[in-house]
């Protein structure tokens, strides 16, 4: 018979106990499963509130090099206490992995294991669970229209259609656009309760935005370095809302005025987005005008 060692009371700093939920993991232990989706929404929830401490100020009198790796170190044990209850995530995981996969999983994830909640180790611990957060998706272009391209443009042609008339720019731009942000609407910004925000471009809710908001974790290049922050983006009832709130961004925000202006050919567009800090990847461009040209049917 096989023993089902008990992972939930371990300390999120015992290496130990990771090499334990390995060996467990290779016996077939369900137990092993639920730990490591349990390690992940620990990490998730860590990276959050790690997002969090930093856009705060710690630069007190009594902060120093050392009280912030204590903090670090608290963080990382306290979410890992509070994966226990969980968001729901832990559970999703456990229900949607076989046990082969699954085992697979857990060795790749307890290989990759971050100290101390590293940047560097993020990326590693979620690259080995094949998975990550919710957040505007990085995308892919196809290379053929698919079933989900034509589903995406029967479903928002119309709005991209009326949101063309009210700025001037073709609706395959537009549409192209709103696949690059939402992973052709399969990484749309979810609200809490699981349904979509409508935000199909990424606007992120500034001071001034007075309507609906959701908050979700998005990938920010800083000096050309990929960084993920907990960000708050705006939140819409509808498609048509969505487009109709980005056509007047885009022709009543002055930064976007060349956008608007050359917006006649697909490459000027995509790189006028990019000049005018749309976004902050700066494959953007190159991303969005490939999409344009050779993924959407129009």
């Amino acid at each position: 018979m096989i023993e089902r060692p008990d992972f939930s009371d371990r300390s999120a700093f015992d290496t130990r106990g990771l090499d334990n939920l390995k060996q467990s993991a290779k016996n077939n232990s369900p137990e092993a499963l639920k730990s490591a989706a349990q390690e992940f929404e620990a990490l998730f929830m860590n990276m959050m509130l790690k997002s969090m401490r930093q856009a705060g100020t710690q630069d007190g009198p009594f902060d120093s090099e050392q009280s912030k790796l204590f903090t670090s170190m608290l963080d990382q044990q306290l979410t890992k206490n509070l994966s226990k209850r969980g968001l729901g995530l832990a559970d999703a995981l456990v229900r949607q992995l076989s046990n082969n996969a699954g085992n697979q999983i857990i060795d790749q994830a307890t290989n990759a294991k971050p100290s101390f909640g590293s940047q560097r180790g993020i990326d590693a611990y979620l690259n080995g669970l094949h998975l990550e957060p919710n957040k505007v998706a990085e995308f892919k272009p196809s290379t053929s229209t698919s079933s989900h391209v034509r589903q995406f443009e029967n479903k928002l042609s119309v709005h991209a259609e009326q949101a063309s008339i009210e700025t001037g720019i073709p609706a395959k731009f537009l549409l192209g656009q709103a696949a690059l942000e939402s992973g052709w609407g399969k990484h749309e910004i979810k609200t809490l309760d699981g349904s979509t925000s409508h935000n199909v471009f990424g606007i992120k809710a500034s001071k001034n935005w007075k309507g609906k908001t959701v908050e979700a974790v998005t990938t920010e290049y800083v000096n050309g370095v990929a960084q993920q922050r907990v960000e708050k983006f705006r939140a819409y009832d509808s498609y048509a809302a969505a487009f109709k709130d980005y056509a007047t961004l885009i022709t009543k925000n002055p930064r976007y005025q060349n956008v608007v202006a050359n917006a006649g050919d697909a490459s000027s567009f995509a790189q006028g987005l990019q000049r005018a800090g749309y976004a902050t990847d700066p494959q953007y461009a190159n991303k969005l005008t490939k999409i344009i040209k050779h993924s959407l049917s129009a």
